[in-house]
């Protein structure tokens, strides 16, 4: 895949222990806080699964390394990428972000993933307008690409998080 997005601005780990990768990951890379959002409901009117209205719930920790971001998803309940992932693979590294810089360019890059052959297997809008997508990426050695739009919302409450590790 060729994006003219930025350079992957995140890293991100399906888990079913949140402490323990929390505690790993300090440790291992030296993340200093962690800020959890449990149970994110992702609405069925707002995401997709397979082409199918998804309605799941999903807890996230999020973390910075400079300006990386580091997320950790622990599904809750309902069917979704991160219980698939889990079911067939176990915890372990699930995607990377890039951030597209307006909703046309995430909506330019989400078609030409599927021009050079990256199939789109989860999608939707979180509440304060963030935009994703995730593609199947395993000739890229990582199981999925995410590709997301930030609203000045979403890029403000990250840009704390972010403050919060200094």
């Amino acid at each position: 895949m060729n994006f003219s997005v930025q350079s992957p601005t995140q890293i991100a780990w399906v888990t079913t222990d949140l402490d323990a990768t929390e505690t790993t990951l300090t440790g291992l890379l030296g993340a200093k806080k962690w800020v959890r959002i449990p149970d994110v409901h992702f609405a069925p009117d707002t995401c997709s699964y397979q082409g199918k209205p998804a309605d799941f719930v999903a807890s996230i920790s999020l973390s910075y390394l400079g300006d990386m971001q580091l997320e950790l998803i622990s599904p809750v309940r309902g069917e979704n990428i991160y219980s698939d992932f889990l079911r067939e693979r176990g915890p372990g590294l699930h995607h990377i972000c890039v951030e597209a810089e307006s909703l046309e360019r995430f909506d330019a890059e989400v078609a030409q993933a599927a021009v050079h052959g990256a199939e789109l297997v989860q999608q939707g809008v979180m509440p304060g307008g963030m935009h994703f997508a995730y593609v199947s990426a395993p000739r890229a050695g990582v199981p999925f690409v995410e590709i997301a739009y930030l609203s000045p919302e979403i890029r403000s409450f990250y840009e704390y998080i972010k403050r919060e590790q200094r």
